[in-house]
């Protein structure tokens, strides 16, 4: 069920502004290597602490 969750939660932004997706997916591509491991830290820490307020 979760992974369902993120697949729809993914799946809005192309669907209702392919053009803004678009953007931002190009802004993306212009961040560091140091700064897109940050990112992915922070929604894994964010996504545990969350996991372990709803048990």
């Amino acid at each position: 069920m979760a992974i369902a969750l993120v697949l729809i939660f993914e799946g809005l932004l192309p669907l209702i502004s392919p053009p803004k997706w678009r953007e931002m997916f190009a802004q993306l591509l212009q961040l560091e290597d140091g700064q897109i491991r940050f990112f992915g830290l922070s929604i894994v820490l964010l996504g545990l602490f969350l996991l372990v307020w709803l048990i």
